[in-house]
């Protein structure tokens, strides 16, 4: 029975991941931003154009910022580390720090894939739970 549900969740969303890909209406507005020439600025550009060409071809626009040279952009952005990847479309806005090696973590930001269910909710006892609890320690 647990495991008919896993499967349906997991098949939910491989259904949900593939439909976002083939949607072709939608055009993602994507700003990198960098720190100068360094290595992970780079890797960062590298990454995100090869993720974006592999799964939003024709369907973005990237922009790489560098702060360096343009520290206001940064500051309107409120962007506090580099690089920084900010989804200005499709809603809702997204910012991604790090050099975007991770693939999934960037697909999940960008909302082309669902996040894993990994954390178990942690349940909140009853309030009559919670004073016998506290009446068997003393």
């Amino acid at each position: 029975m647990v495991k008919r549900t896993v499967k349906t969740k997991e098949r939910t969303a491989l259904e949900e991941f593939e439909r976002a890909l083939a949607r072709k209406d939608i055009k993602f507005v994507l700003r990198l931003y960098v720190t100068g020439a360094t290595k992970r600025s780079a890797k960062a550009i590298e990454n995100i154009r090869r993720i974006c060409e592999t799964y939003l071809k024709d369907r973005y626009e990237l922009e790489v910022v560098d702060i360096y040279q343009q520290p206001e952009a940064a500051g309107e952005e409120q962007v506090i580390a580099a690089p920084t990847l900010v989804k200005k479309l499709p809603l809702p806005i997204r910012k991604l720090i790090g050099d975007m090696s991770d693939e999934d973590r960037i697909l999940i930001g960008l909302g082309l894939k669902q996040q894993k269910e990994t954390v178990k909710t942690k349940r909140t006892p009853a309030k009559g739970e919670r004073e016998d609890a506290s009446k068997k320690r003393a």
